[in-house]
C-alpha cells in the first residue's frame, strides 16, 4: 500500500490540488493531517482523508480519523489535543488503543518519523510552513509492505529528497 501524507498548508490551496493532480491514481491514500485553512465543504476532501487542525475551526472537521487498508490501520490526528510538542506519548496511547500500524500527525511543523512498539509515527513536516532544524518544505509517501515500511519526503517540486528516505522494519 502506498499513502501520501501532508500537513499544514496554512490557506494554500494550490499545493493540494497540484498533490491531488500529481498522484491521483498512483497512490491508495491521501492523508493530510489538519491545518489547512479550508472549508469542510471544499472538493478537496473528495481525495483528502483531513483532520481538524488548531487553525482549522469549522467543527465539521473530525479531531481524529482511525483509516483501515488491506494492509494497515492508520491513526490520524492534528496533533495538538496529543501534545506533541511535549513527546509522543499522548499519540501512542491513542494509536495503540486505535490499534493502529501507523500514527500520521502534524502540528509542529517538522519532518519526523520513527517505529516505537510496531507502529510508525510520522509527521510529513510543512508543505508551506516548515520549522526546526530541518527547513524544507515538505510532504512524505509512506509505501507499506507486509515486512517494512518504506518512507521517502518530497519537497513542492516532487523531487524526492536524498537524505530523508527511511526504511523501518514491521
Amino acid at each position: 500500500m502506498k499513502y501520501l501524507v501532508v500537513s499544514d498548508n496554512h490557506g494554500d490551496r494550490e499545493v493540494l490540488v497540484d498533490l491531488a493532480d500529481t498522484y491521483r491514481g498512483k497512490v491508495d491514500r491521501m492523508f493530510h493531517c489538519g491545518d489547512s485553512e479550508l472549508e469542510p465543504t471544499d472538493t478537496l476532501w473528495n481525495e483528502f482523508i483531513v483532520v481538524k487542525g488548531n487553525c482549522d475551526y469549522d467543527p465539521e472537521f473530525p479531531e481524529t480519523i482511525v483509516e483501515k487498508t488491506d494492509r494497515d490501520i492508520i491513526f490520524m490526528t492534528h496533533g495538538h489535543l496529543s501534545n506533541v510538542r511535549f513527546g509522543l506519548t499522548t499519540l501512542a496511547l491513542q494509536a495503540r488503543e486505535a490499534n493502529a500500524t501507523i500514527a500520521l500527525f502534524g502540528h509542529t511543523h517538522e519532518i519526523g518519523c520513527e517505529v516505537h512498539d510496531h507502529i510508525l509515527f510520522l509527521n510529513p513536516g510543512s508543505i508551506s510552513q516548515p520549522r526546526g532544524p530541518i527547513q524544507l518544505k515538505s510532504y512524505a509517501i509512506i509505501e507499506s509492505s507486509p515486512e517494512k515500511f518504506t518512507i521517502q519526503y518530497y519537497g513542492r517540486d516532487h523531487r524526492p529528497f536524498d537524505k530523508l528516505h527511511f526504511v523501518f522494519d514491521k
